[in-house]
């Protein structure tokens, strides 16, 4: 991995080079500074503050609820942890969609308040005035196509994406629409992968999968769902590289155990 090796500080431009050199990129969801500073010091290349936090962090049933507030929060937190990662932060439902100032504000908002290096928002051409607006100022913009979580009521479902011939269609246009826009990247979440496959191949930008097949130019999971922490939810696409949910549980009910036996503390661990 020379790109990915070499680089002290993952930026939009490594990301890119990362694509043309045919390297993978590695990218994480993160919300606290504890575990930010562990994912960051294992080498991932990104670091997503996701909207996802409004399930895992905050227990609603979709990421609609989560504020801006909250997100700078989290970002912030993810931020004070990182010296490595490029750190890309969510803006919430509500912050840019049919409001071009509005987005640029709450873009704002999140790079001064947090420290993040870009924003992440999801939809195609219907978002591209807002993408542009953002970017005047200077700020990297992530795109997301696919499933996208915050329209949730709209679908009112979370099944897989672009399935049909229409809609494989305006996303394949809607992902050419990022890229003119100025996106440096976009999310594929839940889609074929074929079709996941033929338009990263298209493209000039990073494509990021999730639910999208091994041919985008690299791969993102909630972290909380990789290590096994959260339990409820199992997609195809999730694979869970450890069990710290079982490991936490059986910590927890020792920890108990060795109370109520006057176990703990014991004379060593007393002052």
């Amino acid at each position: 991995m020379v790109v990915a090796g070499r680089a002290k500080k993952v930026t939009t431009h490594t990301l890119q080079e990362m694509k043309r050199a045919h390297e993978k990129i590695s990218m994480l969801t993160a919300y606290d500074f504890s575990l930010a500073r562990l994912v960051d010091e294992a080498g991932i290349d990104v670091i997503l503050v996701g909207d996802s936090a409004s399930n895992v962090m905050a227990g609603n049933d979709t990421t609609v609820p989560i504020t801006l507030e909250h997100m700078i929060y989290h970002a912030k937190c993810v931020v004070n942890a990182v010296d490595r990662a490029l750190v890309v932060v969510d803006m919430p439902f509500g912050t840019y969609q049919g409001d071009s100032k509005l987005a640029l504000k709450s873009a704002i908002r999140i790079l001064k308040e947090s420290g993040g290096h870009a924003v992440k928002l999801e939809g195609g051409i219907e978002i591209v005035d807002s993408i542009k607006r953002i970017l005047t100022a200077g700020i990297p913009v992530m795109g997301h196509l696919g499933l996208t979580p915050q329209s949730i009521y709209k679908f009112g479902t979370y099944s897989v994406r672009a399935e049909e011939e229409e809609e494989a269609k305006k996303l394949m246009s809607d992902a050419h629409a990022l890229q003119e826009a100025g996106c440096f990247s976009v999310v594929f979440e839940k889609i074929p992968a074929d079709l996941a496959g033929e338009v990263s191949k298209s493209l000039e930008i990073p494509t990021i999968g999730i639910g999208g097949g091994p041919e985008c130019d690299g791969q993102v999971l909630v972290l909380h769902d990789m290590l096994g922490i959260t339990k409820q939810f199992s997609p195809r696409f999730l694979r869970r590289y450890a069990s710290l949910g079982d490991t936490i549980d059986a910590a927890v009910k020792k920890y108990i155990s060795d109370i109520r036996s006057g176990d703990f503390p014991n004379n060593d661990e007393s002052y």
